[in-house]
C-alpha cells in the first residue's frame, strides 16, 4: 500500500452511561423544528484533547456508535446522531432528491444544530471542535463549517471535491464499483453519448469548492485510490488548486482502498486531529 500526503437551538442531554473506558450520554437538539436524536461518547479516563461531530453519508443513516467509540479510545470526545427521518430522529428523509441544493443545505444545517449541541457541553469547554464524516459530508461538510465559526477543522473520508453534477457521471459510468483500475475523471465524462443536463429542479449543482475557497480553518480528505464512486483525480485537482491560495488543506490517498476505507485509515484521521490540536 503506498501512501501519498500533501502538504433556534435547544438540546436535552439524558442520563449518561459508563460503560468500560467511555461515557456515552444521549441527546436531542432541534433544527428547523424537527428533533434529532443522537449520543455523545467521550472516554472516561483519558483527557479530551477534541471533539467532532460525524456527519453521515448519503442513505438512511442512524448513528454509528462504532465511529464514536474509536475516536474517543483516542481521546476525541464524538456527536453521532441520527439523519432526520432515521432512527430516533424526527423529519423526513429525502430520497428522491437527496442531492439536491435544498436538501444538501438543510443536511448542513442539522450538522451545525449538532456542533451547537456539542460545544454547550460543560466537560468540551475550550475543547477545540470539528466536522468528519463521509462521502456525502463531503458536499455537506464545507457548508456547515462555513455557517459555524465554532467549526476550527475538518476531517473528510472519500469526500468529493467537485459538483455534484461530477460525481454524477462519473459513479454512473463505473455504477459506483470499486476496481483496480478506476478510469479518471476525463474518461467518464468523453465516454457520455448524450451531454449532461443538471435538473433545474434540484436547484443549485452544489459545488464545495465556492466554500472551501472562503473558509480559513485546516482540513484533511482520505481518498482510495480504488474509489468508483468519487472522482478522486478531480477532486485531487480541485483541492491543489485551492490550496495555491493558501488553504491548510491535505489530503492523503491510498492505493488499493476502496470508498469505505475508514477501518483501514481511521488512525490516520485522529493522530492527524491530535497533531492539530496539540
Amino acid at each position: 500500500m503506498k501512501v501519498f500526503l500533501t502538504a433556534v437551538l435547544l438540546f436535552i442531554p439524558i442520563a449518561p452511561t459508563h460503560a468500560g473506558t467511555f461515557i456515552t450520554e444521549e441527546i436531542q437538539f432541534t433544527s428547523h423544528n424537527t428533533q434529532l436524536f443522537g449520543s455523545i461518547v467521550r472516554p472516561k479516563e483519558k483527557e479530551i484533547r477534541a471533539a467532532v461531530v460525524f456527519v453521515h453519508g448519503s442513505g438512511k443513516q442512524s448513528r454509528n456508535l462504532k465511529w464514536a467509540e474509536k475516536f474517543a479510545a483516542e481521546g476525541i470526545a464524538t456527536l453521532v446522531y441520527d439523519k432526520r427521518g432515521a432512527g430516533k430522529s424526527g423529519g423526513n428523509y429525502e430520497s428522491n432528491q437527496s442531492v439536491s441544493e435544498k436538501n444538501i443545505n438543510l443536511l448542513a444545517d442539522d450538522a451545525v444544530a449538532a456542533v451547537e449541541a456539542l460545544s454547550k457541553q460543560s466537560a468540551l469547554k475550550n475543547v477545540p471542535l470539528g466536522l468528519t464524516g463521509i462521502s456525502q459530508a463531503g458536499w455537506i461538510v464545507p457548508i456547515a463549517a462555513e455557517k459555524s465559526s465554532a467549526v476550527k477543522f475538518m476531517v473528510l473520508w472519500s469526500g468529493p471535491v467537485c459538483k455534484v453534477s461530477e460525481e454524477d457521471i462519473f459513479s454512473q459510468y463505473n455504477a459506483d464499483k470499486d476496481s483496480n483500475n478506476v478510469p479518471t475523471y476525463d474518461d467518464a465524462l468523453s465516454a457520455r453519448k448524450v451531454k449532461y443536463v443538471w435538473p433545474d429542479f434540484l436547484g443549485k449543482d452544489s459545488d464545495p469548492a465556492d466554500n472551501l475557497r472562503k473558509l480559513n480553518i485546516p482540513g484533511l480528505w482520505i481518498f482510495g485510490g480504488n474509489d468508483g464512486s468519487v472522482p478522486v483525480d478531480l477532486s485531487i485537482k480541485r483541492l491543489d488548486s485551492i490550496k495555491q491560495s493558501g488553504h491548510e488543506y491535505n489530503y492523503v490517498l491510498f492505493s488499493g482502498l476502496g470508498h469505505n476505507n475508514m477501518e483501514e485509515t481511521f488512525t490516520i484521521a485522529s493522530d492527524w486531529i491530535l497533531r492539530l490540536v496539540k
